[in-house]
């Protein structure tokens, strides 16, 4: 698949950088289109790993970078919310009508966003990996996580300047990844070199803008969700552990929930041309 990008200009002034398969060179227009919520920290370039799969099932897929990102302006003060109004916005801009989403990690509350909040536009939501609301009832939100994960997130809960002052002493903790997602980081998905890289070239900001937004008030219940919608989760994951898609779908009426039990917080992604099987055949 050729990735086309180009950048959109929003009423607010604001910009963000567009991928788009379904331009000259890429696929079909006419099948299903899946808009792509990147993680945290990375940007917005669709997942080349997923594209034979897509290819196959003609799925055309759409994402940009989250704001603060990549070619994307900064939102100051962003909520998990926001990005229903980013993405209807790109879907708008390329004449899309109606479309999926698919969120992988910190991707996994946007795309939760976009189903709660464009019940009109949105045919099927999935999430892989993906975190809880933050103080969700009856939930344990840190436990699980690795250490670091915790604080990080716990630093984000104390606000922005302790946040900062978290990322200016953090280092990449290797406990954080199970051997199944060591083994699918050396593999097909590899893939997160391109995207992690360039989404801190810009410094920490982005990264900090999204845990602050994680562990504030989201902007929406998710149990609004009336398309349907996949829980992905690996049984093994260290970073957003499984107990939150459980405590989502206890909630969500449309909600499936798939734990796949070997899997942590990468390999999950074994699983997203399965995904994608899923959503061609339920978002009608």
């Amino acid at each position: 698949m050729r990735v086309e990008e180009s950048d959109l200009r929003l009423e607010d002034g604001r910009g963000l950088h567009v991928y788009d398969t379904g331009g000259e060179g890429g696929s079909s227009g006419d099948g299903l289109v899946v808009l792509w919520h990147h993680g945290t920290p990375n940007i917005g370039s669709p997942p080349a790993p997923l594209f034979a799969a897509a290819e196959g099932l003609g799925i055309r897929w759409v994402s940009y970078d989250r704001p603060g990102y990549g070619g994307s302006s900064p939102l100051p003060g962003r909520d998990v919310a926001s990005a229903a109004a980013d993405a209807r916005a790109v879907a708008d801009a390329l004449g899309i009508d109606r479309f999926a989403v698919l969120g992988h990690s910190g991707g996994g509350p946007h795309a939760l966003a976009c189903g709660a909040l464009l019940p009109d536009r949105v045919v099927g939501v999935v999430t892989a990996a993906g975190l809880a609301p933050y103080g969700a009832e009856g939930l344990d939100w840190y436990a699980g996580m690795v250490p670091s994960s915790a604080a990080s997130l716990r630093a984000a809960a104390e606000g922005r300047e302790a946040k900062r002052a978290y990322e200016a002493g953090a280092g990449y903790d290797p406990e954080m990844f199970t051997d199944a997602d060591r083994e699918a980081l050396a593999g097909d998905w590899s893939w997160f070199d391109q995207v992690v890289g360039p989404a801190l070239e810009a410094g920490p900001d982005a990264l900090i803008a999204d845990d602050l937004a994680y562990v504030t008030p989201w902007g929406f219940d998710p149990v609004r969700i009336t398309a349907p919608l996949l829980l992905l989760h690996g049984g093994q994951d260290r970073i957003a552990p499984a107990a939150h898609s459980r405590w989502l779908a206890d909630r969500c009426p449309t909600a499936e929930l798939r734990v796949r039990t070997g899997d942590g917080h990468i390999s999950v992604l074994g699983a997203g041309a399965e995904a994608l099987e899923w959503l061609a055949g339920r978002a009608v």
